[in-house]
């Protein structure tokens, strides 16, 4: 639960922040106050996961092309 800002970090890092996260919003003793917060920040930290996988998937795409074109 760094709060680093989402460009600032790596994708695993924002997945492990996530799921710890998602075990603080599963607990029985969700505090109110930062449930917000924390939903907020679950959802920049999705988006960026996103837009990495997506990056990822582009970047293996066109290596495949290049692969195929040669």
């Amino acid at each position: 639960m760094s709060g680093e800002p989402t460009d600032k970090i790596g994708y695993a890092t924002a997945l492990e922040e996530l799921q710890d996260i998602l075990s603080e919003l599963e607990a029985e003793s969700v505090d109110v106050d930062i449930l917000a917060t924390r939903v907020e920040r679950a959802d920049g930290l999705i988006r960026l996961c996103r837009d990495r996988l997506e990056a990822a998937r582009l970047k293996v795409e066109q290596v495949v092309d290049a692969l195929d074109d040669a």
